[in-house]
């Protein structure tokens, strides 16, 4: 059964599946000690500069989680997109770990600016109240909308002028970079990002996600934060081999260009149907639109998809790395039917 319903529905791409069986011969050191490790770093850094720091962990929330830890302590806030990661799909994961209070910010499209994020930096100094610290957005954002280099560096400039830090949450950043058409360098680290969680599950990942942070002194003491927060692997090379392969050969890019541009031609016919409206802006590999009430529950059950906002009867449809053209487009004429 092929669904839309979310991008971690898909299975594991060919050439990971093939890198994991090279890394599944023979003896190798553990918790990162190991050449993997040592050469899915370099990759790393061949992208976002010599001296980034790398981490390698299990899964996104943890990325986020600890990413965010490194850079707060508990009387701390973390301003976000209401609809971000971190304040609607990782349970009170963030506040449990941080011990921070998150303050959300009203976003019609999932992206929230720099004068919004002014407003809400207030009280500065005043013990009786959360001292703001981070900027933390997606990219793409939970509505697959991508943030410009402009707007991320009108972001940071607000982080920079009041002591703070810039997170992003990077689940589906080869979408965003395939959409801006900038290496990732270009829209992380140079737009004045600090740490960066590296999404890799997402788009053609058995498992693994990675830290990366741009100012190697935040990142001093993560190797205990990383213990503590229960995220370091003993066998690290399984995931470390995926991301060497990830970002080799431009296979990041391949899948990524795939899903996006999938989405595209989803969004497109579905704008053609009477009854449906496309609500956002399609620049990542997600459509989000309003469907009939009347047919969601038949049509879950043939294409299993999400219901976003219940109330307006708004759906999210995700592209993964294995979908088709022709599963579109059989999808679209289940549609057509069921509506008539």
């Amino acid at each position: 059964m092929k669904a839309f319903a979310s991008d971690n529905y898909s299975g594991v791409h060919p050439e990971i599946i093939e890198a994991l069986q090279k890394a599944n011969v023979d003896h190798a050191g553990s918790y990162g000690n190991d050449l993997y490790t040592a050469r899915a770093v370099d990759k790393f850094r061949e992208h976002f500069g010599s001296d980034a720091e790398v981490f390698f962990v299990y899964n996104g929330t943890g990325a986020n989680v600890l990413g965010l830890t490194s850079l707060t302590q508990s009387f701390n806030a973390v301003l976000c997109a209401e609809a971000a990661h971190i304040n609607v799909d990782e349970s009170t994961a963030p506040e449990k770990f941080l011990g921070c209070k998150l303050v959300p910010i009203q976003s019609a499209d999932g992206k929230i600016t720099a004068a919004q994020v002014k407003e809400k930096i207030q009280r500065i100094g005043d013990q009786h109240h959360p001292q703001m610290k981070v900027i933390s957005i997606s990219q793409a954002s939970e509505y697959g909308t991508v943030y410009t280099i402009e707007e991320l560096r009108a972001l940071s400039a607000v982080a920079r002028d009041n002591n703070m830090y810039f997170h992003m949450d990077g689940s589906r950043l080869s979408n965003a970079a395939v959409t801006l058409g900038k290496s990732f360098r270009e829209f992380t680290r140079d737009a004045g990002v600090d740490v960066l969680s590296f999404g890799g599950t997402k788009n053609g990942l058995m498992f693994g996600e990675a830290i990366v942070f741009f100012r190697p002194e935040l990142a001093n003491n993560f190797v205990y934060i990383r213990k503590q927060g229960m995220q370091l692997a003993s066998k690290m090379r399984f995931i470390s081999a995926q991301f060497e392969a990830l970002l080799t050969n431009d296979l990041w890019k391949r899948n990524a260009g795939h899903t996006n541009a999938l989405a595209k031609l989803l969004g497109s016919e579905l704008g053609k149907i009477p009854g449906i409206k496309v609500t956002q802006k399609i620049e990542a590999n997600g459509v989000f639109a309003t469907f009939p009430a009347h047919i969601i529950e038949p049509l879950q059950k043939e294409y299993p998809f999400y219901v976003w906002v219940e109330k307006t009867n708004e759906v999210r449809l995700m592209c993964s790395w294995d979908s088709t053209g022709d599963e579109v487009n059989k999808f679209i004429e289940r549609i057509k039917a069921l509506i008539r």
